[in-house]
């Protein structure tokens, strides 16, 4: 049976992204070059879907486009989460960081 609590968290998904590439054998190839380059690469994959629509097109895009963006925005996701293993890196605490970071950088209107 598989452990369902794996789907919900960064960590266990984390931990399935090692166990598939180890039993591949892609250690190897998963160097932060070739993870970042990826990311990038599946990045602008994701793009091409929006290449050529409206702003309005672009939020009311159909079953089978969703499909499609829910795929590259999954493929981006899986790059960044391997990289920042590989480089042993807390994803969620870095983001947390930046939030704080742009919060300072950009300060909200009337001080919220």
């Amino acid at each position: 049976m598989k452990d369902e609590s794996r789907n919900d968290s960064l960590d266990g998904l984390r931990e399935r992204l090692r166990e598939f590439a180890a039993q591949r054998h892609w250690e190897q190839f998963h160097t932060p070059k070739n993870l970042a380059m990826s990311a990038a690469i599946e990045a602008a994959e994701l793009m091409e879907h929006f290449q050529w629509l409206t702003p309005a097109q672009s939020a009311t895009l159909a079953e089978a486009q969703r499909v499609e963006v829910a795929r590259e925005i999954a493929d981006v996701l899986l790059y960044l989460v391997r990289l920042a293993d590989v480089l042993d890196i807390d994803p969620v605490a870095a983001a947390h960081e930046k939030i704080g970071l742009n919060a300072l950088k950009y300060p909200a209107p009337g001080g919220l």
